[in-house]
């Protein structure tokens, strides 16, 4: 914890700095926002405020096997819910955020997994119907209530979708514990029962790679590697009922996520949906057309991305982006989830898959890397040097959102801690601060987690990362030490004056206020393989240059830093800067040790 005269001074500092969160753009032009100028906020909707208790158990009855709620668990539903957003928007919109990813809130299975080992669909991504809200989360009068409120404040709401898989129905009767291992198309063909020993099955199916629908006709029995059914009570708990067909799944056994079964194989448990048929590509195009036309949402995030086909995104994105054209909404933003740590491959899935943009993993692996674990800054100018892979090139790598840890990974405080287990809670506190400084002021589209503002910070990823921002009764969250604070999750989570949410409500504000730090292009002008250095300048579109400097290490710079010749004069937008360049194309640093300044040129 830290010391009361330490976190006194450190709480001034930030209240001095920081000034009131500026006003949400006014509700008429929020639509004319492109993505890059905006900064998103990702919140699980059960973990984030309870504004209506009656709907805690979403309306089931018995114990939390049945009902999915306990209060308690880890990985069970906590009582969050949209009423509870939509109560809260003044503190999210005073954080300075213009959009809102909310995560999935589709109606899910409530509880599943082998016995002993039983978690609810609390995190909404166990779906079993696809057209309506989650009883857990309230009704779908309560998410229009919620979209048209952000709507009302200039905040845009992002939908999380999943395509790859649904919840875990299916059975395999071959291995009843729901074990089963991927059997791939060359020992299982589609032609023969059970391998390809087995009985001619599926006469003249010519594959996956023939998406016509007259090839599918031909796909008549699921049994080629395992033998599939659906248990006795739940033939028809999917929506739409085309979903509830084990012929429109892969049924191959869990992926290895390699190879072909990263395509094909279940993730972990979860029904694949056979993405390639002509009627699952039409399905899922009426499904999440339909969210569009009925809530006026801004745009997706999807889920597991990577693991679907290519031609399936090439059909479902066009269809998306022109059925929110006809809504009228001209910056629908769709971003697609693809965990890998290098650019290429991310690229790829713009370039192939055709999404308009990725989460930028590439990026929250190098700033983890670099201000967490002390590697060099090269590491951020690699990231940034492959931005003309992108499709649209390094227009497009400025719409792909950033970030520095999410509700899988866990959060970024908790990997600062990790890498610096000897660290005072100063040290962690500035880390954390320059982690976010090197995401709020880069290019890319900058993503908040929920709860990072108050300090959350977690035992590890996935359960330990999905803390509560209302009162908490989980006693491994309520153990845990926050970043920059005294409080525990034990009581609400919601303080505005605490000091990350005052520090990024400066950067939010500071990032809104200048079109070179939303939509300029990146130069970086120092890099090394060692912590210290590493700074970039942001070019307008219209001209004119921001430098943002950052210091990774734990002694202080003094250092020229190459720039813009025709920046001559300069003025202090975070930190000390100097007034003038040293010379033409030169300019003079001096940074504390894990500190940053950010100085824009005087001349626009």
């Amino acid at each position: 914890m830290l010391r009361r005269g330490r976190f006194a001074a450190l709480l001034a500092a930030a209240l001095a700095a920081a000034p009131a969160a500026a006003p949400a753009a006014q509700a008429q032009s929020y639509r004319a926002r492109a993505p890059e100028q905006e900064i998103i906020y990702f919140v699980l909707p059960d973990r984030f405020e309870n504004g209506d208790p009656s709907n805690d158990r979403g309306g089931l009855t018995g114990g939390r096997l049945q009902t999915g709620y306990d209060p308690t668990a880890t990985g069970f539903y906590h009582g969050g819910d949209l009423k509870g957003l939509t109560q809260r928007l003044d503190y999210i919109q005073g954080l300075g955020v213009t959009a809102i990813w909310l995560g999935p809130v589709y109606k899910n299975k409530p509880v599943q997994g082998p016995p002993g080992h039983e978690s609810a669909g609390y995190h909404g991504y166990w779906i079993t119907d696809f057209t309506d809200v989650d009883p857990h989360f309230g009704t779908k009068a309560d998410l229009k209530a919620f979209v048209d409120a952000a709507h009302a404040r200039g905040l845009k709401v992002y939908l999380d979708i999943i395509t790859n898989h649904t919840a875990d129905v299916i059975k395999y009767r071959e291995c009843p514990a729901n074990d089963c291992a991927y059997r791939s198309i060359g020992d299982y063909p589609f032609a023969r029962r059970g391998g390809v020993g087995g009985a001619a099955i599926n006469d003249g199916f010519a594959g996956l790679d023939h998406r016509d629908a007259a090839n599918f006709a031909r796909l008549t029995r699921p049994d080629y590697a395992y033998t599939p059914y659906v248990p006795a009570g739940e033939a028809h708990v999917k929506k739409p009922e085309w979903l509830n067909d084990p012929i429109y799944y892969h049924n191959r056994g869990d992926s290895t996520f390699q190879g072909e079964s990263s395509l094909q194989g279940d993730f972990a448990g979860l029904d694949d949906v056979m993405t390639e048929n002509p009627r699952v590509v039409r399905g899922f195009i009426d499904i999440y057309g339909a969210w569009i036309d009925q809530f006026g949402i801004d745009g997706f995030r999807v889920d597991t991305a990577r693991h679907v086909n290519p031609e399936f995104w090439q059909a479902f994105i066009p269809a998306m982006m022109a059925r929110a054209k006809a809504r009228g909404i001209p910056n629908f933003h769709i971003f697609g989830e693809v965990f890998d740590p290098d650019p290429a491959p991310l690229a790829l899935h713009t370039r192939v898959d055709g999404f308009p943009a990725v989460l930028d993993f590439a990026f929250a692996f190098a700033a983890v890397d670099v201000v967490a674990k002390g590697a060099g800054t090269d590491h951020l100018a690699r990231v940034y040097a492959a931005d003309p892979l992108y499709a649209r090139g390094e227009a497009g790598a400025r719409t792909l959102p950033t970030f520095l840890g999410n509700h899988d990974a866990g959060r970024f405080a908790s990997f600062v801690r990790q890498a610096n287990p000897k660290a005072s809670e100063a040290e962690v506190l500035k880390r954390v601060l320059l982690g976010h400084a090197l995401m709020m002021f880069g290019r890319g589209t900058p993503v908040v987690y929920y709860g990072d503002e108050q300090g959350f910070a977690g035992h590890g990823g996935d359960q330990a990362a999905r803390q509560d921002m209302f009162a908490s009764r989980v006693a491994s969250y309520n153990d845990e030490t926050l970043v920059g604070s005294n409080r525990t999750t034990a009581t609400a989570s919601f303080d505005t004056h605490a000091i990350l949410y005052r520090a990024f409500a400066e950067m939010a504000a500071i990032r809104r206020s200048d079109p070179a730090l939303t939509a300029g292009a990146l130069v970086v002008r120092a890099a090394g393989d060692k912590p210290g250095l590493f700074a970039f300048s942001r070019i307008a579109p219209g001209g004119g240059e921001t430098l943002v400097a950052l210091n990774t290490g734990t002694t202080p710079i003094a250092a020229q830093v190459a720039v813009a010749s025709i920046s001559g004069r300069w003025q202090s937008v975070h930190g000390r800067c100097a007034a003038a360049g040293s010379a033409p194309g030169s300019y003079s640093v001096e940074i504390a040790p894990l500190d940053y300044v950010v100085c824009r040129a005087a001349a626009r």
